[in-house]
């Protein structure tokens, strides 16, 4: 049994021994085999080191040869680049130099013939001397043959010039006159005729027209379009005339009623700004801008009567009242007028101890009749006071519409109250006819600037100043400064005022010759 286990002890001893033994043998084998295969590698790596070494060489040296011959075809270009405008210089230095030898050339020709007019100029000079000479030796024989000087002669011819003509300057004279006659009748009439229709178009213009801007003188014939249908269409739409003349850049718009003129002229300027000017496209923008002042009228009306803080109106009455903004009189706004005059009743109302709000409700609707008088017929008192009867308003009220122009008697204070405060607001400062004043002014200013300058004896404004004549003194004043001092009064006139349209200056220089036979 000891021996067994002995025997095995030995046993496993040797067989690690006999192990580690066949592996340190495998080992070292297999390092053997690794050094061989490193080898190869390394010798393989060598070779391709080598081949890559010489590749690189290679396309080293291919790419120097490419681009030595980039290089070469790069200077040949620029050297035949340089041959090309070395040629183009020599060939302009060559026209150059021709031309330089032409105009020294054509020099030479002028001052040959500068020399020749020279003297062709001197010999003239010198024959017109020989022929006065002439001349003055054949006076001085004609008149030692007549027996009498060229002033006598020129005398006696003149009698008898004279003498034939006395017969017929007469008759020339008396149907001259006879014609004059004529024509100062007719003149008179004419001029009369003019300065009322003159009159008559300031004041119109004041309350009929508006004036549309247009942004150039191509947009006239757009809104006139082919064989007028546009302007057709927009005077039948809007009930409004278009008036189409020289004024530039502007459009004129008459009527009678505000509104419709109000309605063409927004409708005008849309379709301007649009650009799309059609009889059907027309129709539309004009329904469109009349629905849109409708509700702006109202909404006026409405603003109107929460600022015065007179309760509640009837609607009807509130639209009449937003028409009012649109209604002018004597150039100042009914709608304004109205409410200036409400405050001063409703003012005086309060001092007085009476009712405020009832008293600003009187003020405020005494013209209400000016919004419908365009419409119907009958004065503004007339209507106001139906319309506002109709609609219910208290009878106070109704007799400061009727009585405010006196035509009625007023049975309270408030009808008085009304009364003074219309007068008041129309007859404050600037309240009314500044338009007109402003054109008075205008006028003023223009004769000031002309009678301003040397030599102006008289000024007239005329046409409602788009024209000024100016007479000068004909002693101080020839022909020529005539035309200088119309340029100088229109660069002082666009300098110094402001003025629509334009304003032709008219420089007028007259001598007159006049004799009484007795």
């Amino acid at each position: 049994m000891g021996d067994t286990i002995l025997f095995s002890i030995i046993s496993g001893i040797l067989g690690v021994f006999l192990g580690v033994a066949i592996m340190i043998a495998m080992t070292k084998i297999g390092l053997n085999q690794s050094k061989s295969e490193a080898e190869l590698i390394i010798s393989e790596s060598k070779s391709k080191a080598e081949n890559t070494l010489r590749q690189a060489v290679l396309d080293g040296k291919t790419q120097v040869y490419e681009l030595k011959l980039e290089a070469e075809k790069e200077i040949k270009n620029r050297k035949s680049e340089l041959h090309e405008t070395e040629a183009k210089l020599s060939r302009r230095e060559d026209t150059l130099n021709f031309r330089d030898e032409t105009c020294i050339a054509k020099e030479k020709q002028i001052d040959d013939k500068n020399q020749k007019a020279a003297d062709k100029l001197q010999k003239l000079e010198k024959m017109e001397t020989e022929l006065q000479e002439k001349i003055d030796v054949q006076i001085n024989e004609l008149e030692r043959v007549a027996s009498m000087s060229a002033l006598e002669a020129k005398k006696e011819l003149m009698d008898v010039v004279e003498k034939k003509m006395d017969k017929e300057v007469s008759i020339y004279i008396k149907n001259s006159e006879d014609e004059a006659k004529a024509r100062a009748s007719d003149n008179a009439k004419n001029i009369i005729a003019l300065a009322i229709q003159r009159f008559a178009q300031e004041e119109t213009i004041e309350r009929t027209v508006s004036v549309v801007a247009i942004p150039s003188e191509e947009m006239k014939g757009r809104i006139i379009g082919r064989e007028g249908r546009n302007i057709k269409a927009i005077e039948q739409a809007t009930g409004v005339e278009l008036i189409i003349d020289d004024t530039p850049e502007a459009i004129t718009l008459s009527c009678f009623d505000p509104i419709r003129r109000e309605i063409a002229r927004r409708s005008l300027e849309s379709l301007i700004k649009d650009g799309r000017i059609q009889p059907g496209r027309i129709e539309e923008v004009v329904n469109k801008n009349r629905k849109e002042l409708q509700d702006m009228m109202f909404k006026t009306g409405e603003e109107t009567v929460f600022k015065l803080g007179i309760g509640k109106i009837d609607k009807e009455l509130i639209k009449i009242l937003g028409r009012l903004y649109f209604r002018y009189s004597y150039g100042q706004n009914v709608l304004n007028h109205s409410m200036e005059v409400a405050y001063l009743t409703g003012m005086m109302a309060a001092e007085l101890g009476l009712n405020q709000s009832l008293a600003k409700r009187a003020g405020l609707l005494h013209d209400i009749g000016k919004g419908l008088d365009f419409e119907q017929d009958g004065s503004h008192i007339e209507l106001g006071f139906k319309i506002a009867k109709k609609y219910g308003e208290n009878d106070v009220v109704l007799n400061a519409i009727q009585s405010h122009h006196g035509e009625y008697e007023p049975d309270n204070l408030i009808s008085n109250l009304v009364a003074a405060a219309d007068a008041l607001s129309a007859a404050r400062p600037g309240a009314r006819i500044e338009s007109f004043e402003n054109y008075i002014k205008r006028l003023e200013d223009l004769e000031k600037i002309a009678n301003g300058f040397d030599g102006v004896s008289k000024v007239y404004a005329i046409q409602a100043g788009r024209e000024i004549r100016v007479l000068v003194e004909p002693e101080r004043i020839d022909d020529v400064r005539c035309h200088k001092i119309a340029k100088d009064i229109k660069e002082k006139i666009e300098a110094e005022l402001t003025y629509p349209g334009q304003i032709k200056v008219v420089v007028i220089r007259e001598t007159r010759a006049s004799e009484l036979a007795k």
